[in-house]
């Protein structure tokens, strides 16, 4: 992976860029820490849209837990917890679109509120 020098990407003039090692860019093995030095770059806007869309992902898992029961479960077999997961998030969906109907979509997500 290659990063490039911020002060010759943003334009900014650098008092020391003749003597700068890192003027074109530094080069980081993909042997080094992957957390630390991921292929998205962490001030990217890439990836802060794609690091929405995963804590949205796990608001719904969290949801999946806590609400719906499945911290705690005694359902045996994966066909049997497929198919109750998949209820849950129909039931979520349907939960969804009857707010939206009602046009109380300020309560999109609220469990208490009726529809």
């Amino acid at each position: 992976m290659k990063y490039r020098c911020p002060a010759r990407h943003y334009g900014v003039k650098c008092r020391g860029m003749e003597q700068c090692s890192a003027r074109g860019g530094v080069r980081i093995p993909l042997a080094e820490d992957r957390r630390v030095f991921t292929p998205l770059a962490r001030s990217s806007y890439k990836w802060k849209t794609t690091y929405k869309k995963r804590t949205a992902v796990e608001r719904v898992n969290a949801r999946l837990d806590e609400v719906y029961g499945f911290e705690k479960h005694f359902i045996r077999g994966l066909k049997k917890m497929k198919l109750r997961c998949a209820l849950a998030l129909m039931v979520m969906l349907a939960m969804a679109v009857g707010r939206l109907r009602q046009k109380q979509g300020i309560n999109l997500r609220s469990l208490v509120k009726a529809a």
